[in-house]
Parts: structure tokens; C-alpha cells; sequence
């Protein structure tokens, strides 16, 4: 058998970039370090017959190879295990064994990248990641440049920036689409991927206002706003509103704020819509009653403090027969309670939660506009929060706080 032909240097070498379809075919990635966890999912994802070889292996990958997502082979690397391999990938910190990985590939004709030296290799694993369905590589040489290429196109493509956003791939439809607490950098990249493909957008108060001004001009936004004791758009009205636009072809974004389903009434609307015979998109987004404390520095759980919240609507108050809130169990359980919609009934629940066994000096916090510019918070006692309340003039809308991790992390944040 004739020695492989030496590399030549990568200066100057031009790749050439191909798709390598692995799905069924085997595979095998010798080391099972971190350069072995950063490479493993993708492969997984292509489903290829993967083999790792690795005598120890991080705990992620441990934990790929007990799901049943690749086969561990626990020990070091041996000659002959490339034999019907169509790619391999080599990711130790020896370079005797990564040379050695290297020889048999070449000999075997089996494509081989390596983490430790690109001029060894016959393949270069691209800077990669993925949008509505495209997979972007970037070939550079330096790693650091490909990523960063590979970043600056991704992220256009997810926020609309790049003219091939023209190109919608889906028709007309509804999105629900959670929008998150407020600060437009927290809804989900999926959520601005889809309002960068709208023809329509249906707009709540409480979704990030900022997300609007990046829309272009041809995109109809309606308001659908609820402002409390004030002007607002029956909900029949919104499901009305969806329906028709859809079903005149047009690709129909509903943004809300928080999540679609949590007192958001995205089930009413995803029901509406269903029963009209269109095809709906739910984007789950980050809800407020655990995003808003956190910004203002209150984790709802805490080991060995909670190991229970519950999150309320405290738009109908305890005396008012539409609630459904059992107030009394809510009052008994050691947990965290977060209260949504309820600056106007804080008074009326406090006195409730007390009448039923809290103490009156549970810490309460109130974190009004979470996650904007205009983020306060304001803190009392379930025996004060009503004076404060109205005292700090706090309107809606605010998250409410009630529990011991009102205070856990007070000292951290006043450093």
C-alpha cells in the first residue's frame, strides 16, 4: 500500500462546498471533549449512525449517548475504526492520535476534519447556523472570521435586514406570537422572523412597541389594545379582524405581549381561526410573571426557600363572584405567588391573603413597566402594599411579587 500523498498548506486552497446528506450512514467522531459536544448535535440532527470513540467523554455527551443519540464506543481509538465510514471527525488533544485518525481516513478515502490542525484535514467544518428552514456555512480559514460572517447573515436573514427576506416561503395565515415583557430584544427569534414576514400585524398595548418602527411601510398594523377602564378592542372584534385578513391571502401576525396563553387569550383566538379552516403558528414568548421579577432582581424560586409558584390574574379581586381563584389555598401554600393585572385589587387580595394565614409582613414587590426604560420597582409588606401602592402612584401595568424571594438577591443588587 502507497504512503498518503502529503497536504499541501491551506494557503491558497480554495474548498469546496458540498452538503454532506448523513442520514442513516455512519459516522465517527474520535474524542468526546468540548469540541466533540460543540459538533455533536448537528450531527445528530442530520441522523446520521453515529459512533463516538472516547475512553471518557463531558457529561453532555454522556447524556447524548444514554438518550440513545450516538453509540459510545468507551475506549481509545484503534486502527480500523473508520472501516465504512463516510465522514469522520477527529476532536482529541493528542496529536499522535489525531495524526493517527487522520492516516486511516486517507488511506480509507473517507473524509476527515480536524479540530486541532485544518491543514491535516480533507474537510473544514464551516461556521453554520440555521434560519426558517436554510442552513448558512461560512468557509474562511479562521474560524473566529467565519463565525462572525456567519452571525452577520443569520441574524439578517432573522430580523428581515437582508433583501432575500422578499422571498416568504409560507402564505396567508395567522401568527400568534408572544412578544415578551416588553423589551423588544426578548421575543423570541422566531417571533421576528415571522412579524418580518407579516402582511398584517394585530398589535397589543403590552407588546414591544419598538418592533413596530422596524416593519416596512406596506405592512397594515391594527391596534388591539386593552387599556384598563379605557378604550379597548373587544376580543370578538380581534378574532374577527384575523380571520379577515387571512382569508383575503394575507399573512397575518397577532403580537401580544408576554406569551399568547398565559391571560392572553391566544386559545379564544387560535380557536377562531381554526374553526374558520386556517392554519395558525403559536410562537410561545417569555411571560412576564417570570421575566419582570427577574429583571428587578427577584427570582420566583429559591432552593431550600420555594418549591412552588403560582401566578394569578388579579383582574377580578377576591369579593367578586367571577373569580376563580381559590384565595384561601393560594393563602396556605408556602410558595411564591406572582399577581398579573392586579395594581387596582392589591388591597382587597392582601387583606384576603392575610384573612387566610399569611403574615402580614411577607415581602411583596412591585415592579412596574419590567424590562423598559421606565422599569421601577416598589417594595412594602402585604400589610402595606396598598398605602404603598397608592402612596408611589403605581399604575399598570406592574407584576406583583409576594414571598420570602422578594429579598434573596436585595443585597447582590445594591452593589
Amino acid at each position: 500500500m502507497t504512503a498518503p500523498t502529503p497536504h499541501p498548506s491551506t494557503e491558497g486552497r480554495t474548498p469546496y462546498p458540498v452538503g454532506l446528506l448523513l442520514a442513516g450512514r455512519r459516522v465517527v467522531v474520535v474524542g468526546g471533549g468540548q469540541v466533540a459536544q460543540r459538533r455533536l448535535p448537528a450531527l445528530i440532527a442530520s441522523g446520521a449512525d453515529l459512533h463516538l470513540i472516547a475512553p471518557a467523554t463531558t457529561p453532555a455527551v454522556q447524556a447524548m449517548a444514554d438518550a440513545g443519540e450516538l453509540t459510545w464506543h468507551a475506549r481509545p481509538y484503534r486502527d480500523g475504526d473508520l472501516a465504512d465510514t463516510w465522514y469522520a471527525l477527529v476532536a482529541t488533544d493528542d496529536p499522535a492520535v489525531n495524526a493517527a485518525v487522520s492516516a486511516e481516513a486517507e488511506r480509507e478515502r473517507v473524509f476527515c476534519s480536524r479540530s486541532d490542525d485544518a491543514a491535516a484535514a480533507t474537510a473544514w467544518t464551516p461556521a453554520s447556523g440555521r434560519d426558517a428552514g436554510a442552513t448558512v456555512a461560512v468557509l474562511t480559514g479562521d474560524p473566529r472570521h467565519s463565525a462572525a460572517l456567519r452571525d452577520a447573515i443569520v441574524d439578517g436573514l432573522r430580523d428581515g435586514s437582508l433583501a432575500a427576506r422578499q422571498y416568504r416561503s409560507h402564505g396567508a395565515g395567522v401568527a400568534l406570537v408572544g412578544g415578551g415583557p416588553g423589551d423588544p430584544d426578548l421575543i423570541t427569534v422566531r417571533g421576528r422572523r415571522l412579524l418580518a414576514d407579516a402582511d398584517v400585524v394585530v398589535t397589543d398595548r403590552l407588546a414591544p412597541r419598538e418592533l413596530l418602527a422596524e416593519l416596512p411601510e406596506h405592512v397594515e398594523v391594527i391596534d388591539a389594545s386593552k387599556i384598563p377602564y379605557g378604550r379597548f378592542m373587544a376580543q370578538e372584534a380581534i378574532n374577527r379582524t384575523l380571520v379577515e385578513h387571512a382569508k383575503a391571502g394575507k399573512f397575518v401576525v397577532r403580537l401580544k405581549g408576554g406569551d399568547p396563553y398565559v391571560f392572553g387569550r391566544g386559545g379564544e383566538e387560535l380557536l377562531a381561526c381554526a374553526e374558520a379552516g386556517l392554519p395558525v403558528t403559536v410562537v410561545p414568548g417569555i411571560s412576564s410573571s417570570i421575566s419582570v421579577p427577574a429583571a428587578a432582581g427577584v427570582p420566583v424560586t429559591h432552593r431550600g426557600m420555594t418549591h412552588e409558584f403560582t401566578v394569578i390574574s388579579g383582574h377580578v379581586g377576591p369579593d367578586d363572584e367571577r373569580s376563580l381563584t381559590n384565595w384561601e389555598a393560594a393563602a396556605r401554600m408556602s410558595g411564591t405567588l406572582v399577581l398579573l393585572m392586579a395594581v387596582d385589587k392589591i388591597g382587597a387580595i392582601a387583606a384576603r391573603l392575610v384573612e387566610y394565614g399569611r403574615p402580614a409582613d411577607t415581602p411583596v414587590a412591585i415592579v412596574q413597566e419590567g424590562t423598559t426604560a421606565a422599569q421601577r420597582r416598589v417594595d412594602a409588606t402585604l400589610g402595606t402594599v396598598a398605602a404603598v401602592v397608592e402612596a408611589e402612584g403605581v399604575k399598570p401595568p406592574a407584576v406583583i411579587v409576594i414571598g420570602d424571594v422578594v429579598n434573596v438577591l436585595a443585597a447582590a443588587f445594591q452593589r
